[in-house]
């Protein structure tokens, strides 16, 4: 008995801070960036005659991905949630706080709201 328990803690203790380290790590990639929503068609300036918001949401029609503009650097938004799509369309053209994980110019948004 005194043997087996020789084991098992530290086998244990190895088993706890794996676990920790890698929930740290996969926890570290979500991101927050605030930024204007936009579109990928157009990117950080709109193309079409009339106001930017109606650009953008012709863009959005046509297929063109959302983006989020935070100074010079523009971030397509990839969205499996469609109430994520539904707040992006909301909260079209104006300041937006998304979480998200980066990879490149690409964020996989896990959620959206206003930037306050």
């Amino acid at each position: 008995m005194l043997k087996f328990r020789r084991i098992i803690v530290p086998v244990g203790i190895i088993f706890m801070v794996s676990l920790l380290t890698a929930t740290s790590v996969l926890a570290s990639k979500l991101q927050t960036f605030t930024g204007i929503v936009g579109d990928a068609v157009c990117g950080a300036k709109h193309t079409m005659e009339g106001d930017e918001l109606h650009c953008l949401h012709v863009c959005i029609q046509r297929g063109s991905k959302y983006d989020l503009v935070v100074g010079d650097k523009v971030y397509v938004l990839d969205t499996k949630d469609q109430s994520v799509v539904g707040d992006l369309d909301k909260l079209s053209d104006r300041p937006v706080k998304v979480k998200g994980e980066a990879n490149g110019n690409i964020i996989e948004v896990e959620s959206v709201a206003a930037a306050k």
